[in-house]
């Protein structure tokens, strides 16, 4: 039998290697010139001088950090979908602010933006939208709901690189910030890190400052200064979060990569989507015309009449020495959410009926198509 397929593997390279070797022997391991040059790097790929560009140690902090900096704290609600990771929820409350979960769009399984306005109450602050598995959300409808209603818009993109909507990458949309994640399995890779996105110079500002204690400047500008500048002050209770320059080094070259990842990825999707084509199967949506899908996931879901189960078809691809995923058990399942918010399944009849026909199949670029061929061959003798 043929050695079992990871669901996900990084793609790490010479340059990446050589990079990481020179941070070391540099004596400069955490936060300093590659973080730097990493920041300079992302807004250049955005295209975006206006943009200004936070590394952190993952999305989760970049998106504490934005919301933080938005003002989100105890009374407030921010509307979020509950097909996600508990990441996108979990840091409202870390604020003390309360979290109103709402259904997807069936087809799309991105948040649906009339849910959204449906949710917004007295104490809505802002809205979080997810780019689910690389495919962007309704940004101009949700954008244009939070004009509307005086709301703060935050994209959790940690999917999202590089995706488009309308042409425009996502990252330089009109919303106050936006977060992506650089996490081992992502379509580029830091091991563990992410990057906060904003055009306003006070989120920035705020966020620059939290991510590292609090502190009125970092230690790179004072440990690399020329003239003695020990002093600092610690202007509020911050966080740990910044990104090291072990980990920059690693996104300098990933980055370089990233639309070439992408292709590599859309060339596996697209086998996918003719290989399945009239299987008792519903393929994911590819993106509206002329618009990029990441494809950080390739979401299978079980048609009505197909003749297995969804967690019988994950045990046989496994059995085939396939490795794969289910994305997400949904929050409104999960005893925190359900039991703090009242959830019920049946408020969520979109997210629910997905999550119990889905699962996610490797899409990496380490895949061979010897790998793929494996991937569709074990997908069709499941189903029989």
């Amino acid at each position: 039998m043929s050695a079992f397929l990871p669901f996900a593997l990084p793609e790490i390279g010479d340059d990446e290697i050589a990079e990481v070797v020179d941070t070391l022997r540099s004596g400069w391991i955490t936060t300093g010139p590659k973080a730097r040059r990493f920041e300079q790097a992302f807004t250049e790929f955005l295209g975006d001088e206006a943009l200004q560009c936070i590394a952190v140690n993952s999305a989760t902090a970049g998106l504490h950090l934005a919301l933080e900096a938005l003002g989100i704290g105890p009374g407030d609600e921010v509307i979020t979908t509950t097909h996600t990771f508990t990441a996108t929820a979990e840091v409202v409350r870390y604020l003390g602010a309360d979290v109103r979960l709402v259904d997807i769009d069936p087809a799309t399984l991105n948040i649906d933006p009339a849910a959204v306005e449906a949710a917004i109450t007295p104490r809505t602050r802002a809205i979080l939208p997810v780019h689910y598995a690389g495919l962007a959300a309704d940004m101009p409808a949700i954008l244009d709901i939070a004009r509307r209603h005086g709301l703060k818009v935050v994209e959790d993109a940690a999917h999202a690189l590089p995706t488009t909507r309308a042409g425009q990458l996502v990252g330089t949309l009109a919303s106050d910030a936006t977060v992506f994640s650089f996490y081992a399995n992502k379509t580029m890779t830091t091991g563990e890190g992410g990057m906060l996105v904003t055009r306003d110079a006070e989120v920035a500002k705020r966020a620059r400052v939290m991510r590292l204690h609090g502190m009125s400047r970092d230690a790179f500008d004072r440990f690399t200064a020329t003239v003695p500048s020990w002093y600092y002050e610690i202007v509020a209770p911050g966080f740990k979060y910044n990104l090291t320059d072990i980990a920059a080094a690693l996104g300098l070259h990933q980055l370089k990569k990233a639309h070439a990842f992408q292709q590599r990825r859309a060339q596996i999707a697209a086998a996918y989507d003719e290989a399945f084509r009239g299987l008792p199967l519903v393929t994911p949506p590819g993106p509206q015309g002329g618009d990029t899908h990441a494809w950080h996931l390739y979401v299978l879901r079980l048609a009505e009449g197909a003749p297995i189960g969804r967690d019988a078809f994950v045990d046989a691809l496994f059995k085939a020495g396939i490795g794969c995923s289910v994305h997400y058990i949904p929050l409104h399942l999960h005893p925190y959410w359900r039991e703090r918010y009242g959830l019920k399944a049946e408020d969520f009849p979109r997210s629910q009926h997905a999550y119990e026909r889905m699962l996610s199949l490797p899409i990496y670029t380490r895949m061979t198509d010897a790998d793929v061929a494996r991937v569709i061959a074990a997908v069709r003798g499941a189903l029989g």
